[in-house]
Parts: C-alpha cells; sequence; structure tokens
C-alpha cells in the first residue's frame, strides 16, 4: 500500500493532480480543498496517501495532512458514505471546522457539501458526535453549550446572544464558539449584551 507520495505537481484534473514520482506519474484524487492549496505544476508537493484497490483498479486519494487523511476514512464508516461524498465534505470543511460541526451537531454546516442532504448530514453529526473530538481540539464548553441551546436549558442571556449574533448572519456553530469564548471572560453571569459584544470582538478575529 501507498501511504505517501512525494514529487513535483505535473498536472491537474478537475478532482485529481498529477504527481511526478521519479518520472512515475500518480494520479492522486483530491479534495476541492486540498487541490486549491497545492503547488504550481512543476513544483514539489507531497501528500498523505489513502490507497483503495479493488478488483479492478487501483484509486490513489490525496491529503495535505493525516488529521485529513484520518477524516476521509472515518466519513466512510457511515453508511451512505463513499470517496466522492467523503471528499465533497473535506472540500468544504478543513478538518478542525468539520470536528467543530459535528461535535456541536451543526447539521447546517456538514450539509453544504455536495451529495449531503439534511437526512444523510443528521446521520453523520448522530454517528460521528462521539468520536469528533477525537480528531480535533473541541472546547468541552462549546460542546456543552451547544447541547444547552438545544435543548433549551442554556442561561437566557447565553441564549439571547447566540440569537442576535445568528441574527447578524453568523452561523450557529460559529455563535455559540464566540459566546462561549466570551463566557469565559465574562463569567457566566454576564449579561447578554456583553457576550454580544465580547462575541463579537471574538469574530472579528
Amino acid at each position: 500500500m501507498i501511504g505517501k507520495l512525494k514529487g513535483l505537481v505535473d498536472s491537474y484534473g478537475e478532482d485529481f493532480v498529477i504527481l511526478d514520482v521519479n518520472g512515475v506519474g500518480y494520479v492522486v484524487h483530491c479534495s476541492a480543498r486540498t487541490l486549491q492549496r497545492l503547488p504550481q505544476p512543476g513544483e514539489a508537493a507531497d501528500l498523505s496517501i489513502e490507497t483503495h484497490v479493488r478488483e479492478d483498479m487501483i484509486r490513489l486519494y490525496g491529503f495535505r495532512s493525516d488529521a485529513e487523511r484520518e477524516w476521509f476514512r472515518l466519513l466512510q464508516t457511515v453508511q451512505g458514505v463513499g470517496s466522492r461524498v467523503a471528499l465533497g465534505v473535506l472540500s468544504v470543511l478543513e478538518p478542525g471546522a468539520l470536528a467543530t460541526a459535528i461535535a456541536t451537531g451543526d447539521k447546517g454546516a456538514v450539509a453544504r457539501a455536495p451529495g449531503v442532504g439534511p437526512r444523510l448530514a443528521a446521520r453523520l453529526v448522530a454517528e460521528l458526535k462521539d468520536k469528533a473530538p477525537a480528531f480535533a481540539p473541541v472546547d468541552p464548553a462549546l460542546i456543552a453549550l451547544t447541547g444547552a441551546v438545544e435543548d433549551r436549558t442554556a442561561p437566557q442571556p447565553v441564549a439571547d446572544a447566540i440569537s442576535a449574533l445568528v441574527n447578524l448572519g453568523y452561523p450557529q456553530v460559529q455563535a455559540s464558539a464566540a459566546v462561549a469564548a466570551a463566557m469565559k471572560s465574562a463569567g457566566e453571569g454576564a449579561e447578554a449584551k456583553t457576550l454580544i459584544r465580547l462575541g463579537l470582538r471574538e469574530l472579528a478575529r
């Protein structure tokens, strides 16, 4: 099995790069996010590789980091998710953001991926929620806060602050993360207006 390739970028296709390794051109399928971050043809690049072997073909999938490759594997443990859908998810969410979205139950963020509808997004979140923190550092306070908002048990100033940020156009998970950070500096008893002000400061960073 091939676990890593290091060589020169030969050319690009719609969803793949040809990597020239000592004169051998390897076709490596990648997420759109990975392809965008690779260098120009003729320049050096290295990719973590996942090798899929079937009776009729061998296909290589490339990733900028081992974390991205691990998410590629993990996503495919969910029924209905194949390599194409997994790459689609990784095209719209980098590993850290994906871990946060799943850990906080942000089905909307996951559903932005091509080939992922609301039902599949809900399944991904439900089946991977307990595994997500192991794949990226997700703030436990953020997970607890998101759960409290969903269960309608969050303190009213906190719920009001998150609602205000969402109404300003910020995604739910970003609003929750900003308010969670604001609570650390202002204290759990802070008023909504204070949490909104500090939350906006966090979002502006």
